[in-house]
């Protein structure tokens, strides 16, 4: 299956499946500044470039996160929209605020924003940061919320927290969980904190939240699919929970497509396909989200994927579950 885009002042966008044009719709990307991301992630940002420019990646990597940048990376994977996340892990991935979320989104009509807050002081600033999060969500173009307790350091059944998920149902803003372990430095990685079963009270409690689990469950730092099986399982049992199959799918995590394939295979035989939204969480590297699609393209090929299927993934759901307008 190759990956068809047209490198000129307006892309062609879509890309070619079967015979058909299909739009792509990338609801996991990252922006952010140098210097409020994480030493952690900035050491990973700089690896990502080949040297020389890995000796001086500051400028780079603010370059590829911007809004120009990330909109140059859906242009060379034919890429339709795409989502910007905001991110509040201080103590591993960074920062990405809200406000400079917002800051990038409303430079293109093909961005939007995924919102977050801070759980750092929970106790003594949990209604502020609940204020600031349900005021970011007016914003028309802020579509979502994103949260990754393993890098946030709290439990998935801390009741203390489950305003936020009842804030976002409220908003209809569909909550994305990061699951699963996560290599960079800084988590928590026990099972409180990267098993979505553990959520599954707050799924029950909030049927009109939306929950998107991010990763699938897969285990990163020991190179792991068997644990994916629980994101199935509640992906099968509750019609809010939602798949998305990011990074796990990699030339690094998984050089052979074989993860990918096997997942999406999983996925077709067990009817789950519409529970499936695609993401890449690049842009990581100039290209990466463009190999990444191709990729996910490839691994639904060789499980069988209809047009019509594979158009589901790549945009359909997104567009349904988010409530986007037609992009002219």
């Amino acid at each position: 299956m190759i990956l068809f885009w047209l490198a000129c002042s307006a892309p062609e966008l879509g890309i070619m499946y079967d015979g058909a044009r299909l739009d792509v719709i990338d609801m996991h990307l990252h922006t952010g500044e140098w210097g409020d991301i994480g030493e952690g992630s900035q050491r990973y940002l700089t690896s990502r470039f080949p040297f020389p420019f890995g000796l001086t990646p500051e400028s780079l990597v603010e370059d590829t996160l911007s809004a120009q940048g990330i909109q140059r990376e859906l242009d060379k994977g034919g890429l339709e929209r795409g989502f910007l996340y905001s991110v509040y892990a201080p103590r591993s991935v960074g920062v990405s605020t809200n406000e400079f979320v917002i800051s990038q989104i409303e430079q293109s009509d093909r961005l939007y924003g995924i919102a977050s807050l801070s759980v750092e002081e929970w106790e003594n600033q949990g209604e502020e940061q609940l204020s600031a999060l349900n005021e970011a969500l007016q914003h028309p173009k802020m579509i979502g919320v994103k949260l990754a307790h393993t890098h946030q350091h709290f439990r998935m059944d801390d009741p203390r927290y489950y305003p936020i998920y009842e804030l976002a149902g409220n908003n209809q803003a569909p909550v994305y969980i990061h699951t699963g372990p996560s290599p960079f430095p800084g988590t928590n990685p026990t099972e409180p904190y990267i098993n979505p079963l553990y959520l599954e009270e707050a799924i029950e409690m909030f049927p009109q939240t939306q929950f998107v689990l991010g990763h699938m469950c897969y285990d990163f730092i020991n190179r792991k699919s068997d644990t994916m099986e629980r994101c199935y399982e509640l992906a099968a049992r509750y019609d809010n929970i939602w798949l998305e199959p990011s990074a796990f799918g990699s030339r690094s995590s998984d050089p052979e497509g074989e993860v990918l394939a096997e997942a999406y295979t999983y996925v077709k035989e067990n009817n789950l396909i519409d529970k499936m939204i695609f993401g890449s969480d690049g842009p990581q590297s100039p290209g990466f989200v463009a190999d990444y699609t191709e990729r996910n393209i490839d691994a639904m090929s060789r499980a069988g994927y209809t047009a019509d299927e594979a158009e589901r993934v790549l945009s359909g759901t997104a567009k349904e579950l988010y409530n986007l307008p037609e992009y002219p």
